[in-house]
Parts: structure tokens; sequence; C-alpha cells
């Protein structure tokens, strides 16, 4: 029993830090690697009970690692952008499916269908929006599709923001990971860092925000 406690507590320090035991990862498992990181953000994005997972202090540090090497950048490029995609749409397919077994009941009282309805009109108005500005939003991300597929968002609609959002949020982190990840106080503060690309990544919510509310005391 202790031995399984402890495999267990290694394996969920192992997935809470991924980006710490990055290098020795890639070590270990070689070019089993991409499946394994492939998965993180598959899940990270495509799964709502998996928000918790590494997202964009990972991408940023295999930015880093793909500089010195230790990882092939067009490649890891390119298995996150089709994982991040992928997982939206999987997210996007589960909402959808118990959106509609959640809302079938029409005389529900907690589960209305008029919020349903609303849910859809709102991601039909300002959907494309939401789905580009929660890629960069922790969590918000991991909620954002499958709230877009409950709401019955139209589906030629989200896979176009879907592929926009992803292809520009893989891309701005691990482009900035290999240029800037590099720098020896980069690589010497890294939790400071990280913390800078939530409060970063966290920006376009707040302007939005603004935004909005300066639109409604103009109205």
């Amino acid at each position: 029993m202790d031995a399984i406690m402890q495999f267990a507590m290694n394996f969920i320090d192992l997935v809470l830090h991924m980006d710490e035991h990055l290098p020795q990862i890639i070590n270990d498992f070689g070019i089993w690697t991409y499946l394994i990181l492939f998965l993180v953000i598959f899940c990270e994005t495509g799964l709502v009970v998996t928000p918790f997972l590494p997202g964009d202090s990972l991408i940023f540090l295999l930015g880093a690692l793909a500089k010195t090497g230790d990882i092939n950048f067009p490649v890891i490029i390119a298995v996150l952008m089709l994982a991040a995609i992928l997982g939206d749409t999987c997210n996007y397919e589960i909402g959808r499916f118990f959106g509609a077994k959640l809302f079938k009941n029409e005389n529900s009282k907690i589960f209305k269908k008029q919020y349903l309805d609303r849910t859809h009109e709102f991601y039909e108005k300002y959907g494309g929006k939401t789905i580009i500005i929660a890629r960069f939003v922790p969590i918000v991300r991991t909620f954002a599709p499958f709230v877009a597929g409950m709401g019955s968002m139209s589906y030629s609609k989200f896979i176009s923001y879907n592929i926009f959002g992803g292809i520009g949020w893989v891309a701005l982190f691990s482009f900035g990971g290999f240029f800037f990840g590099a720098i020896p106080w980069v690589q010497q503060n890294f939790f400071i860092v990280a913390i800078a690309i939530i409060i970063i990544s966290l920006m376009p919510a707040v302007v939005t925000v603004i935004k909005s509310r300066r639109t409604k005391v103009k109205a």
C-alpha cells in the first residue's frame, strides 16, 4: 500500500510540476516525449476536469529547450498546435453532448432551456472573441470550449476561431521561450517568469472587461 501511495504521489508531482521535470522526461523517454506532451496539452484544453495541468509555462519552457537543441522546435510546435486544436474540439463535443442531455427536460428548475438559449445567443454574438481570448487565460481556456458546445455555438464558427486561437497561443509562448528562454536571468528566475506569463495571459480578458464596462456606461 505504501508503494502504491508513493507511486501516486510521485505521479501527481510529475504531472503538476512537469515543467520542472521536463529535461529528465526528455532524457528518459526520448521520442515518446512528444506523445506525452501532446497528451498533457490535449487534456489541459480538452477535459474540464484537468485545468490544473501546465499550459503557458510548459510551452514557454519547451521553446527554451528547443533553443538549446534538447527538442526539435518545428516538430514540437506542430505537436502542440495539433493538441491544442483537437483538445478544444473534444471539449466542445463533450459540452454539446452534455448540454443536450442536461437541458432536455423543458420543466427542469435547475437546467432551464432558456439558459441554454441565452448561452447560445451569447456565443453566436461574441463567441469568436471569447474562444480566442480564453486561449490565453489559464483555467478559463479549459472551460470556454465546453460552454461553447453546451450553448450550441455553430461548429463552423467555433472551429475557425479554435484553429486561429490554438495556433496563436502555441506560437506566442513557444517563440517567446525560444528567443528569451535562454537568457540566464530567465533561467534562474523561471518561477517569476511563469507568474509574469500568467499575468500577461490574463491581460486580454481584463482589457475586454474594461471595454465592456465603458461601453455600458456610455450607453
